[in-house]
């Protein structure tokens, strides 16, 4: 066990590298596969000192979860921006900054609210306080800054609690 952790130090990257180069390079032959593999080996096994503390994945199944609800509500931005940008006229909006405290605790996690919240439309994590109990977000529209927050923390920040800690 402890070869395995020495040759594949985080084998969840390893995978995902693996695929990542296979969605690259746009093509699935064993060649693809196996230099996406040995990149995915190699790029973990040199980069390990650089990751003193490995995250801990409490539920890693809950991610496929998580992953699923983040790509609808995506989908769901896209299409309420689009209308936004269309048809709502520039004095009917309503732009805001919120700030959400955090919950969470580890880097890790943090850094994957914020991702979640830049990634859909509409939203853009700004800037984290330098404790990291909160989180200053931007909205293109939210004329209810309180619901945005607890959507915010309610939908992902929860989630990622059970994933992360």
């Amino acid at each position: 066990m402890k070869l395995f952790r020495r040759l594949l130090p985080h084998p969840f990257l390893t995978l995902l590298l693996t695929l990542t180069w296979l969605l690259l390079v746009n093509g699935w032959s064993l060649n693809s596969l196996l230099f996406g593999f040995m990149l995915g080996v190699l790029i973990p096994f040199f980069t390990q000192p650089y990751w003193p503390n490995r995250p801990r994945l409490s539920k890693p199944l809950k991610i496929a979860e998580y992953v699923l609800i983040v790509l609808m509500d995506i989908i769901q931005a896209n299409i309420i921006v689009a209308r936004i940008v269309l048809f709502k006229p520039n004095a009917d909006r309503r732009p805001n900054w919120i700030t959400i405290p955090l919950d969470l605790k580890t880097p890790e996690a943090i850094t994957a609210l914020a991702g979640t919240i830049t990634m859909t439309p509409g939203t853009l994590s700004a800037d984290i306080s330098d404790a990291g109990h909160a989180l200053l977000v931007h909205c293109l529209d939210a004329p209810n800054p309180d619901a945005v927050r607890d959507e915010i923390k309610q939908r992902y920040e929860r989630r990622l609690m059970e994933i992360f800690e």
